[in-house]
C-alpha cells in the first residue's frame, strides 16, 4: 500500500472558535453514532432514551443518524448562540471531523473541506500515523447491537 498523499507534510487542523459550519447547512448531512453515543449524549441532556430517541434521532439505511433542523438542515444539537449544545459528548464521528477517510482520500478533497472549513490548514500539524489512528476510529453503528432507542418518524 502507497504511503498517502500528505505522507511528507501531515495536515493542519484546528477547530475556530465554534464556527459550526461542519454541523450547520444548507444540505442536509448526516451524524451517524452508535446506541452508546445516543445514551451518553440523552443522560447529558437529562433526557429519558425514550425522549431523546424521539426528538433527536432518525433511522439512515439502517443506522442511527441525529435528526436536523427543517429549514435550516443544521444539526438539531446546534444552537447559533453556544455551538454544540452536546459537545463534550459529541459522537465519534463528529469528534473525527474533519479527518474522515473521503476528506483526506485526495490533496483535491482535503482543498474542497477547507472551502467551508476555516480550521483546515491552521494550527496544529498531524502526521499522517496519527491521522490514519483517527480515521481508522469506529463511525455510526454500521454493526452495532439490536437498537432499544426509539427514533422520529
Amino acid at each position: 500500500m502507497s504511503e498517502p498523499w500528505y505522507a511528507a507534510e501531515g495536515l493542519r487542523f484546528r477547530c475556530q472558535s465554534d464556527c459550526g459550519n461542519c454541523c450547520k447547512g444548507p444540505q442536509p448531512g448526516y451524524a451517524y453514532l452508535a446506541e452508546e453515543e445516543a445514551e451518553r449524549i440523552a443522560a447529558y441532556l437529562g433526557l429519558s432514551d425514550d425522549a431523546f430517541g424521539k426528538r433527536y434521532l432518525r433511522l439512515v439505511g439502517g443506522e442511527l443518524c441525529l435528526t436536523e433542523k427543517p429549514l435550516s438542515n443544521d444539526c438539531s444539537l446546534w444552537d447559533d448562540a453556544g455551538g454544540c449544545s452536546v459537545y463534550p459528548v459529541r459522537p465519534i464521528q463528529c469528534r473525527q471531523f474533519p479527518f474522515w477517510p473521503e476528506s483526506v482520500e485526495s490533496e483535491e478533497r482535503w482543498s474542497e473541506m477547507g472551502e467551508t472549513c476555516p480550521g483546515i490548514n491552521r494550527g496544529t500539524r498531524y502526521d499522517a500515523a496519527a491521522i490514519a489512528r483517527i480515521t481508522a476510529g469506529r463511525r455510526g453503528t454500521r454493526s452495532g447491537p439490536k437498537r432499544r432507542l426509539p427514533t422520529a418518524t
